[in-house]
């Protein structure tokens, strides 16, 4: 690959580590709430945080430039406080791969989260400890599998994120040009031999991805 291939590369990379981790810290706290909290409205919410799973990739990014962009609702003030706008930036990547991947771990945490035994749950209460201590000690390293499958499932997740990439951060060489975003440039352009390079390390890293939150999966069954 040529520089401008591994720049790709390497955004894409930054931009997955980023998002995933803030999708972990996140999402294992929403998806732990949504598993052992009952309040109103909890469907609801589960619902909202979800909706990126199904809505086309583009269809997220256009809410997203209207809540982050210039003029949008919380850009706007952001941009008149700081004169720093998010738009074509690529914290911006890194912000539309973490709407887009937030959802797969918290479905998968909190399903990880629901399978834990309650008499484990109970007993830890009995011995005295609060639902903070048998957070950490008893449900969260019982649905430790399950939690790191979804991660691994979010980093790919966030490494292909392309559409709501595109409206938020744009395609701009050299600053904003994630790997799936070099890949359709290429293409468009007719280089089919780079692009086709790029398309095949980027399907073997995927698969690997799969096949190891596969494993985490079938383990924390």
């Amino acid at each position: 690959m040529d520089s401008a291939a591994w720049f790709s590369l390497k955004l894409s990379i930054q931009v997955a580590f980023l998002a995933t981790t803030m999708i972990v810290i996140v999402g294992v706290a929403l998806a732990y709430l949504l598993a052992m909290k009952s309040f109103r409205g909890k469907e609801m919410l589960d619902m909202f945080l979800t909706l990126p799973l199904v809505l086309p990739p583009t269809v997220t990014g256009f809410f997203l430039v209207l809540i982050f962009g210039r003029n949008g609702y919380l850009g706007r003030p952001l941009y008149e406080l700081t004169g720093w706008s998010i738009m074509f930036t690529w914290q911006a990547a890194v912000l539309a791969s973490f709407v887009v991947a937030l959802p797969l771990m918290i479905k998968t945490a909190r399903a990880a989260v629901e399978s834990v035994d309650r008499n484990l749950i109970n007993a830890s209460y009995t011995l005295g400890h609060s639902k903070f201590e048998t957070a950490l000690r008893v449900i969260l390293p019982l649905a430790k599998r399950g939690i790191i499958a979804g991660a691994v499932l979010s980093f790919a997740r966030a490494m292909g994120e392309f559409g709501a990439t595109l409206m938020l951060a744009g395609n701009i060489p050299g600053r904003t040009d994630t790997m799936p975003i070099a890949i359709y440039s290429m293409a468009s352009s007719g280089e089919w031999a780079r692009s086709g390079t790029m398309v095949a390390f980027f399907t073997a890293v995927s698969g690997a991805f799969l096949y190891i939150a596969n494993l985490y999966n079938r383990r924390a069954v």
